[in-house]
């Protein structure tokens, strides 16, 4: 039996991203949209004020694979 591989690269942000999905996971859930719009914008803000020093670009990673692992858990719509 083989140990299957590793294929992530950057294990730490695989931590962040566990770490803000918990903050974050309200604002993909439709029903809490402002006027028909969704609330992911502002995500990017929870995830600076809560895990400041992280660089913009892997701001923009968590919340994307936050986004992915929403859509992921609901299912097709």
């Amino acid at each position: 039996m083989s140990i299957p591989t590793e294929r992530r690269k950057n294990l730490h942000l695989r931590d962040l991203v566990d770490k803000a999905y918990a903050l974050i996971e309200p604002f993909f859930d439709p029903a809490n949209a402002w006027n028909g719009q969704t609330l992911e914008h502002l995500a990017y803000r929870v995830v600076r004020e809560n895990l400041p020093g992280i660089p913009p670009e892997d701001v923009q990673v968590v919340v994307s694979a936050a986004t992915r692992i929403y859509r992921a858990k609901i299912g097709p719509q």
